[in-house]
This record gives structure tokens, C-alpha cells and sequence, in this order.
């Protein structure tokens, strides 16, 4: 089993910036892919950043160059840079994994940005 713990989420103002940080433990041999997705309330869950464990990175189009993915694979920690916030960003925050093909979640970090 992979236990994910995010932290990082809180409110900012339009414009502002935060750092969201998932740390896996557990079974954490052999942890592959790990990212983030969001769900702002009304929607579907969307992927927001995705990260290999070589390091290539995927963006969805709203977040491309204002946020950046990145992971210590030495820590099984993934990180997320938000910068230029906009209250299209407020939503629910998951961090997740893949190991073995399976697919772990964590329990999710608000991020409210006010206008």
C-alpha cells in the first residue's frame, strides 16, 4: 500500500502563488508517474500536472507556464509550483501515484483564490 499526504493548500489572492507538496509512504518501491489533479465544484476531475520518474512533465493547456511539476524521488515527494493564480484555479487538489499498476490517491487540499 502507498499512503499520499498533500499539503501546501490554503487562499490566495488572484494573482499570488503556492506551493502544494505530496509525500508518499508506504510501499513506495517502484512508485511510478505521480501528479496532480483538481475538482472545482460542478466539474469533472481534471489532470493539472504530471510527472515521470525520469523527469518529463505534462501540463494541462490552462496551467501551462504558470505552474510547474517536479519530484525528490529520493524523498517520494512530488511538488507543485502555482504561480499568476486566478480563480479558475480554486478547486480540490489530489496528488497521485501509479505502483504496480495501480493507482493511489491522496485525500485532496483545498486552493481558493479570491478575486
Amino acid at each position: 500500500q502507498v499512503q499520499l499526504v498533500e499539503s501546501g493548500g490554503g487562499l490566495v489572492q488572484s494573482g499570488g502563488s503556492l506551493r502544494l507538496s505530496c509525500a508518499a509512504s508506504g510501499g513506495t518501491f517502484s512508485v511510478g508517474d505521480m501528479g496532480w489533479y483538481r475538482q472545482a465544484p460542478g466539474k469533472q476531475r481534471e489532470l493539472v500536472a504530471s510527472i515521470g520518474r525520469g523527469g518529463n512533465t505534462h501540463y494541462a493547456g490552462s496551467v501551462q507556464g504558470r505552474f510547474t511539476i517536479s519530484r525528490d524521488n529520493a524523498k517520494n515527494t512530488v511538488y507543485v509550483q502555482m504561480n499568476s493564480l486566478n480563480a479558475d484555479d480554486t478547486a480540490v487538489y489530489y496528488c497521485y501515484t501509479y505502483r504496480l499498476g495501480r493507482q493511489y490517491w491522496g485525500q485532496g487540499t483545498q486552493v481558493t483564490v479570491s478575486s
